[in-house]
């Protein structure tokens, strides 16, 4: 096998990993994911407000589904939403960050976790390899 090939194995062994670890019991893991950019988003400005727009760019998922996961996390009374000044762009901001904050202890049990397998270099080497992997124009572009 080639290294582009050990590369597609290696990915599936990781993914497949941390989707058997149920990394999100409470939540649906999309709703997870846009529930954490807004926790970072709160703890860096103490407001919380983000756009659809940056949700779409954030995370690469179809605006569509950006939209059922928001109505879904709004129906949950976990976010609520806000128009913008022009009426074309929609804001979210957090009401209630109780269930996430459950499943985000279990997530940073099981990094803790990770870390003390690999160490911190190889963790802090594993955040800039994904960084610069996402970071990557065909990534960021492909057809959705």
């Amino acid at each position: 096998m080639g290294l582009e090939e050990d590369i597609i194995t290696a990915w599936v062994k990781l993914t497949g990993a941390l989707k058997n670890t149920r990394i999100t019991q409470g939540m649906i893991y999309n709703e997870a994911i846009v529930m954490n950019l807004v926790y970072n988003r709160y703890a860096e400005d103490g407001e919380g407000l983000v756009s659809f727009k940056e949700i779409v760019e954030r995370t690469h998922m179809l605006k569509s589904l950006v939209n059922r996961t928001i109505d879904s996390l709004v129906q949950k009374g976990c976010l609520e939403k806000i128009d913008g000044k022009d009426k074309r762009t929609t804001y979210v901001r957090a009401k209630n960050f109780d269930v996430f904050m459950e499943e985000h202890k279990k997530t940073l049990s099981l990094v803790k976790c990770i870390v003390d397998t690999i160490g911190e270099e190889d963790a802090r080497a594993f955040i800039r390899l994904a960084d610069k992997i996402a970071a990557l124009d065909p990534l960021n572009t492909a057809e959705e």
